[in-house]
């Protein structure tokens, strides 16, 4: 090979890699962890289309390898471990990290959502300016819930002074304030550790949506099911900001697309669908009791609810934001879209 050859060549590799350099960098593998077993809805309906579909805007420039079932933390941990950057992106609930997040703690406060679809919407619209407060280290992508979760049992309950000696699951902080006031107590387990609690009878009961006893095999051990919405929890979505940072433009304006109160929705629907299915299946079968609290019963419930609404107010006051403000912003957003109880 003459000297000419070999440089011609030599400039030829050089030019090449320097071409195919920026499209080496723009390939993105975003690692995703959330807690939920592989085959929830959530997952296979709301989680994977969602990164689907960003996979598509970005022309495959941007995929997602997903971590379920807590493989890479416990619920209480994925805040922190996308924050830090040791995944990506993290689906979690901010109500495992009691008084880390109070304003979206609101939701908390039980029977404010009446529909898990429309709220999640209602939700994710009201909560978009205070996450730049409270989540400030990440990229906020979303907040949705689900289908408003209600009290499975042993034995039957119609109002809360049967709560009384009772020993509930509850599903958030919360929840365990409304049990201990009403005489009852709370087995502070996670979701996949219930159904043992339940099975030793060391628990009464569980906080849950309608489909889940069923999910988490808990069916034989609760018969009674009270229908009335007790509770709706947050879920958010959020990416670390470094990894989104890094993103070229056009692929940081396809994450913006999926990151909005539409998408909330979307990645609730298929949960949603799948919940009501399991009230369906409850109301049906012989051997459960789905029980509806009459008007003055219902009453008694809501009533409950004040010194929780009082509470979280004293809490976000002393944070200096206005709460009572927050609050109606709250109840106007549910309101307006149809999904206030």
């Amino acid at each position: 090979m003459t000297r000419l050859h070999y440089t011609s060549l030599l400039a030829g590799l050089t030019l090449s890699a320097v071409l195919l350099a920026p499209l080496a960098s723009a390939q993105t593998n975003m690692s995703f962890s959330h807690t939920l077993p592989a085959n929830h809805p959530a997952h296979t309906t709301g989680f994977t289309v969602w990164a689907e579909s960003i996979e598509q805007a970005t022309e495959g420039e941007v995929s997602f390898s997903f971590f379920p079932a807590g493989q890479m933390g416990v619920g209480r941990d994925q805040f922190e471990m996308v924050q830090n950057g040791i995944v990506d992106v993290a689906w979690f609930n901010p109500g495992h990290t009691p008084g880390r997040f109070p304003i979206i703690s609101a939701v908390e406060v039980p029977f404010l959502v009446g529909d898990g679809l429309a709220g999640s919407k209602a939700i994710d619209e009201w909560y978009r300016e205070h996450a730049a407060v409270e989540m400030p280290n990440v990229y906020y992508c979303l907040t949705h819930t689900h289908e408003p979760g209600i009290i499975h049992s042993r034995q039957e309950i119609k109002r809360p002074a049967d709560l009384r000696g009772m020993r509930i699951r509850p599903a958030n902080a919360t929840l365990a304030q409304v049990l201990q006031a009403q005489g009852g107590s709370s087995i502070q387990v996670g979701p996949s550790e219930a159904r043992e609690v339940l099975a030793r009878r060391t628990a009464d009961g569980i906080t849950f949506p309608w489909r889940s006893i069923f999910v988490f095999g808990m069916e034989d051990f609760v018969k009674y099911h009270i229908d009335i919405p007790l509770y709706a929890p947050t879920f958010v979505i959020a990416i670390n900001q470094s990894k989104y940072n890094r993103l070229s433009d056009k692929n940081k304006a396809a994450i913006d697309a999926h990151c909005n109160s539409e998408w909330a929705v979307e990645i609730t629907k298929g949960w949603s669908e799948y919940d009501l299915e399991g009230k369906d299946i409850l109301l049906e079968a012989a051997d459960h009791n789905v029980y509806t609290p009459t008007d003055e019963q219902i009453e008694e419930w809501r009533q409950i609810s004040n010194p929780i609404i009082a509470s979280w107010k004293s809490t976000v006051n002393a944070t200096g934001a206005d709460a009572d403000a927050i609050y109606q912003q709250l109840l106007d957003s549910l309101e307006a879209s149809n999904a206030l109880y």
